[in-house]
Order: structure tokens, then C-alpha cells, then sequence
């Protein structure tokens, strides 16, 4: 036997629409809250923000600085011949952290 086809993720309109019916808002107010949090969210990791937000206990969102890399000699996986892996700048990236209740939910 073969195994079913695993479901599709959720559109953000199929999301949009679960959240109306669960919490007797309209679609529009549903966007209009991930507008908002969207927008909080930008605000905490931004320059001026701390650097980091905790999403209602299911995340944490946080800014990182990386510094540069320097150019480096490396070996191509696949061919096993010696190769120069490009230098990296200093860059600034967002990380994400699950946290207990999410890892929770497939255990």
C-alpha cells in the first residue's frame, strides 16, 4: 500500500479565513491583527528595537550580527577537488527560535 500524499500547507487566505471562523472576526480584522503584528514584530527587531521578540510563547525572533568571514580554501563535495569559498561581509541576520509549546505540538 502507498502511503496518502501528505495535505498541502495553508495560503494565507485559507489561514486568514480558519482564523475568522475560530474567533468570530471578519477576514479583514484577522489581516488587519497580522498587519499589526507584523509591524510590532519589525519595530522589536530593528536597529532602534532590542533585538528580539518572544511570539505569544510559541517564538522567539531575534537580530543577529555575523561577523565577516574571510576567503578560504574548501573542498567541492562532489568532486572531492580543492576549491576558494568566497569571503562573507559582516552582516546582520534574523534567527528563529522554536520554543516549548510549539515543539510540544509534534511530539
Amino acid at each position: 500500500m502507498s502511503k496518502a500524499p501528505a495535505a498541502k500547507a495553508a495560503t494565507k487566505s485559507a489561514m486568514f479565513q480558519s482564523l475568522a471562523e475560530a474567533t468570530s472576526l471578519t477576514r479583514k480584522q484577522v489581516a488587519s491583527v497580522f498587519d499589526a503584528l507584523t509591524n510590532y514584530i519589525k519595530g522589536q527587531i530593528s536597529k532602534k528595537g532590542p533585538g528580539v521578540v518572544n511570539v505569544a510563547g510559541l517564538l522567539k525572533i531575534k537580530r543577529v550580527h555575523k561577523d565577516a568571514t574571510p576567503e578560504r580554501m574548501g573542498r567541492n563535495p562532489a568532486t572531492g577537488e580543492p576549491m576558494m569559498i568566497k569571503a562573507k561581509p559582516a552582516r546582520t541576520v534574523v534567527k528563529s527560535q522554536p520554543l516549548k509549546l510549539l515543539k510540544d505540538f509534534v511530539k
